[in-house]
């Protein structure tokens, strides 16, 4: 047999010599979680599949230097159907066909009682991508195979191979470890045995452009069209459309109404967010009446009493407020794809959030890891060198009963895990640190995950440029166009069931860092070297979207067939509409084309010149010269109807107390330092990521002598700044809150990561926030109250903090319908990350504990009225959310002059868990004690101590338990230096600031009452439950 000349089929298994390793631990520890049982054993294996007219010596030389690593793995390859095989040992030596003695004896392929020798055969699953799905490893295989002069190589694909042992493994079994921790049926398919790839079928003949008689349709066909297409318009929506072709004389093509319903979707419009809201309840009559008459509930409570119609929450709650705050800083709000503020006026910093909930719930990994990649477009999209990357994650219980997950979603534990991978595989292969975040838990995100991504962008002061012009060329830079991300944002705009993950796989985008690396470097010299007028990303909507919002004034002339992509038989709607990865869009003139086809040609990158700029405001696109479409903008982009939404308030109060049952008792001796979920070390996750890349990493996530205290923010130093400024990092979410008070909420959002920005050293009067709601279906009352409340929450506390807001973004349905007809859907979830500027980064602060006989003090107006359910040990969260603080930023304005005198030797907010759990994680953080008094002699703690004893909390024991774990906003810890404490006490004013302890030698965290002991827990055993108790809950 010929092998060189003849084309093959080759599979290449390739194993790690040693057994174990993280993967191997993780499966075993998720297989325990799920009460399944314990595995004896479990093998992951590696498959590469290789197809072409390849000879023996050339995949001999693919496997050492291509598929495997020789000091830690051993390859062998076979021809698929054929039976030739070779086993290769570490020194590239061949050791025997597959299967033989000799690759048993030297290559080592498997124990000897998973080979069959004195022991029953492992049960084996084997996993490969469904055909179409981007394979970025299958794409770089190619590649290097011709930088390796395998020029016979054609195409490729990758799996997976699992072999489990245990004694209660039987088919059942396997099956369903692989479908709740092994695969994802939307992308991957699966054989208990041997698999071969299924490569997409490719088709030369062109795809036919479908036409519809829109203007002859009646109302329910037109519903039906809606549906049939998973347009995501309603009635109104599609009669309009039904009216402007009426008026055209001519049918829609199928590129037309994708077109149209992408621009006019939820996730592109924002259509919510700009509705007219009518607003009902008695609460909001009741709250209308006391603001008219002067008469609040709640003196301290700003009050913006609703009209009867709010005609566009985005205007009246969000944009205008940041142009009531009018910072001279602010370069760009709301225009741009990123926000973008001075940093020391040679440089500009952008800024921006982004959520990638839908796809991360039906495919995890691709899901987080398109959302990452996604918002760095965003970063280049303002022609900014993205310098770091943050993210938000919110799960279900990782240990929910799998009888109580809603039929057809993916269980917690692997969504957590192929969540938190993605996130880890873009930044990293980017280059690009991962500096912030924070993981969330809640039952409303079992079927919903919310996946928030953000960057941060570094360019020369004013460099952007964004107005296209007439006769520029539209160019294409980046990644090829596939059928991946097919309706993406249609899809986000639509709630979940059973039967998404069937429907929308196509939505579904894989991303590929390596191609973006690419991309970035060509940008960044394009940018410098002046070659284009305008860039934006393709996000949601793919060219569709990014052309159509470039070309919104101008139009644009567009060849589809120009555009690269990954495979033929794409119709011209798929060409269009296609979210592929790793793709811009960039209006460049026509004297420029040549330097910049140089340019991507230097840095391996490729680019299409795909038409021009009009500018008579006409989209027209061709197919081999054939119009496929034909609009004018000011249709597309302006024709979309007015929604109308109503919210309706709630028949509680705001502010409504939930008190534990009678007779209650009193646990904080008995339980010592209560884990949460929320409150358990991230570390273990952290540590993926990489948060010193670039080298500019000031404050790290986790800080102090052993490296693992938690930070408030990151710090970084931009790298090729000049001076000592900084920025910082953080960010603020509480479903839990939000749940009882979204108006509150979004208060405590705000004050908490203003104040964790201001921890770390941030200028108070400088600080710029995003916001990014996450919400259920708008169409129902009860979410737009929530939402509405949040807006108006999230205003009064921009303007009471000085904060403008530069960016934002809204997430809608985010809901799951299960069979039973009950709806899932995630509490109101919103988002505040804040951009803080930090003046002297040689004097941020950490927030782990320095030095015995260093000062403890309170800041801030101590009022605990929350108790977190797992502090209280009840089946509830217990009290009120924390009321607002309008004064919180005078307190924040001393701190941080006490930090420029070098008074703060460390400073840590109260959050989740209260002042217990904050001095907690700086003791720990610092390997020192602390010994404090609670509550204070002075005001207004006291007053707090008071008046809970005369609320439902204050009976049946649970005062402690409230001043220990009991949640106020506006509050820190602060380690004051030896010597400092009466210079520091200058900067405060009455009642905002009070010396309760000091730091202590002993490893021993203690807090009294008066002369009573009521809390003693050692470093040791509250390391010990913080970081092992992590195990059982993080991925």
């Amino acid at each position: 047999m010929d092998m060189a000349t003849r084309n093959f089929l080759y599979r290449i298994e390739v194993r790690n010599k040693g057994s174990g390793g993280p993967r191997i631990e993780a499966l075993q520890a998720d297989v325990r979680a799920l009460s399944m049982g314990t595995l004896r054993s479990a093998r992951q294996i590696a498959l590469y599949f290789v197809e072409g007219e390849i000879a023996p010596e050339e995949m001999n030389l693919l496997g050492l230097f291509l598929f495997s690593d020789p000091v830690e793995q051993e390859f062998r390859w076979e021809v698929v159907g054929q039976g030739r095989s070779e086993a290769i040992d570490a020194g590239g030596a061949r050791t025997g066909d597959f299967g033989g003695a000799a690759a048993a004896e030297i290559v080592s392929l498997a124990p000897a009682e998973i080979a069959g020798a004195g022991a029953s055969s492992p049960r084996v699953v084997e996993i490969c991508r469904k055909p179409g799905v981007t394979d970025p490893v299958a794409i770089e295989i190619v590649r290097a195979a011709q930088e390796l002069g395998v020029k016979g190589l054609k195409r490729a694909a990758t799996g997976v191979r699992w072999e489990l042992e245990a004694d209660w493994l039987d088919e059942q079994s396997v099956a369903r470890i692989t479908k709740m921790l092994l695969a994802n049926p939307v992308i991957e398919r699966w054989e208990f045995g041997e698999i071969r790839p299924v490569f997409p079928q490719e088709s030369a003949r062109p795809v036919p452009v479908e036409t519809y008689d829109i203007a002859a349709m009646d109302d329910a066909a037109l519903i039906a069209l809606s549906a049939e297409r998973r347009l995501a318009l309603d009635l109104e929506e599609m009669c309009a459309i039904r009216t402007w072709f009426a008026g055209a004389g001519r049918a829609a093509t199928d590129v037309e109404l994708e077109m149209i319903a992408q621009t006019w979707s939820e996730h592109c419009v924002h259509k919510t967010f700009k509705a007219d809201v009518e607003v009902r309840g008695e609460l909001w009559q009741k709250d209308a009446a006391a603001g008219a008459a002067g008469k609040l509930e709640n003196a301290a409570q700003p009050h913006s009493p609703y009209p009867p119609v709010v005609h566009g929450i985005f205007s009246t709650y969000i944009k205008k407020t940041t142009e009531e705050i009018a910072a001279p800083w602010v370069r760009s709000a709301f225009v741009d794809n990123a926000g973008i503020v001075s940093f020391d006026g040679q440089w500009d910093i952008s800024f921006k959030v982004e959520t990638h909930n839908h796809p991360s719930a039906i495919e995890p990994f691709g899901g987080a890891n398109t959302g990452v990649g996604g918002v760095i477009r965003d970063i280049m999209g303002v022609s900014a060198r993205p310098i770091a990357v943050m993210d938000i994650l919110c799960f279900g219980p990782p240990d929910m009963p799998e009888e109580e997950l809603p039929q057809g979603s993916l269980h917690p534990r692997m969504i957590a895990r192929g969540v938190v991978a993605g996130v880890e595989d873009y930044g990293n292969k980017m280059g690009i640190p991962t500096v912030n975040g924070a993981i969330h838990f809640h039952p409303g995100y079992a079927a919903n995950p919310l996946v928030y991504c953000g960057c941060v962008g570094l360019a020369p002061a004013g460099v952007h440029h964004h107005e296209p012009k007439a006769g520029d060329r539209v160019i294409v830079l980046g990644g090829r166009t596939g059928r991946d991300g097919i309706r993406g944002a249609t899809f986000s705009s639509m709630r979940m069931d059973g039967s998404t993950g069937d429907v929308a796989g196509a939505s579904v985008q894989i991303g590929d860092p390596i191609v973006q690396k690419r991309t970035l470097d060509v940008l960044l010299a394009a940018r410098d070297a002046g070659l284009y007028d305008a860039v934006t990303d393709c996000g949601a909507g793919g060219l569709s979207s990014a052309v159509g919002e470039m070309a919104s004034e101008l139009g644009a002339d567009i060849e589809l067939e120009k555009i690269g992509t990954k495979y033929p038989g794409l119709a011209p709607w798929e060409i269009w509409l296609s979210e592929a990865q790793e793709r811009m869009v960039l209006a460049v003139p026509e004297v420029s084309v040549g330097a910049f086809a140089e340019l991507c040609s230097r840095f391996g990158s490729e680019f299409w010149d795909i038409g021009s700029f009009r500018g008579d405001g006409r989209l027209v696109i061709r197919m081999r010269g054939e119009v496929v479409l034909d609009l004018p903008m000011e249709f597309v982009h302006k024709g979309i109807p007015q929604k109308r939404l109503v919210a309706e308030a709630p028949v509680k109060n705001r502010g409504q107390t939930t008190s534990l049952p009678k007779g209650a008792p009193q646990k904080v001796k008995k339980r010592g330092l209560t884990p949460f979920f929320k409150n358990v070390s991230c570390e273990r996750i952290v540590r993926r990521y990489d948060y010193e890349v670039q080298g500019g990493t000031v404050v790290k996530p986790f800080a102090g002598p052993e490296g693992d205290a938690p930070q408030d923010a990151a710090v970084l130093k931009p790298q090729g700044t000049g001076g000592a400024w900084g920025i910082a990092l953080s960010n603020a979410l509480r479903p839990d809150y939000a749940e009882i008070d979204p108006y509150r909420a979004a208060w405590a959002v705000v004050d908490e990561a203003v104040r964790n920005a201001v921890a770390v050293g941030s200028d108070p009067e400088r600080i710029a926030i995003l916001d990014n709601f996450c919400m259920g279906d708008p169409n129902d009352p009860a979410v737009m109250w929530a939402l509405l409340e949040s807006a108006r929450g999230l205003r009064d506390a921009a303007l009471a903090f000085g904060t403008p807001i530069i960016s934002g973004k809204d997430s809608f349905y985010n809901e799951y319908l299960g069979p039973d007809g009950r709806r899932h859907a995630v509490p109101p979830s919103l988002l505040v990350s804040a951009l803080g500027f930090v003046p002297d980064v040689s004097k941020a602060v950490t927030s782990f504990l320095k030095s015995p006989g260093d000062s403890i003090w309170l800041v801030g107006r101590f009022e605990p009225s929350f108790l977190d359910k797992d502090a209280a040990g009840a089946e509830a969260d217990l009290g009120a959310v924390p009321g607002v603080d309008p004064g919180a930023q005078v307190v924040y304005k001393a701190l941080f002059e006490a930090m420029q005198a070098g008074e703060v030797a460390a400073a840590h907010d109260l959050s989740e868990g209260g002042l217990t759990l904050a001095l907690a994680e700086m003791c720990m953080g610092g390997r020192k004690g602390a010994d404090i008094v609670l509550p204070p002699s002075q005001e207004p703690a006291g007053r707090a101590m008071k008046e809970c004893a005369a609320s439902p909390l204050g009976l049946h024991g649970m005062v402690r338990d409230l001043l220990l774990f009991g949640e106020s906003a506006g509050c820190l810890l602060v380690e004051v230096r030896a010597g400092q404490d009466e210079a520091f006490g200058r900067h405060f004013g009455e009642e905002q600031a009070f010396r309760i302890g000091a730091v202590s030698q002993m490893p021993v965290m203690r807090i009294h009452d008066g002369d009573s002991e009521i809390l003693s827990v050692s470093i040791s055993d509250m390391l010990k439950a913080w970081k092992d108790s992590a195990g059982e809950v993080l991925p």
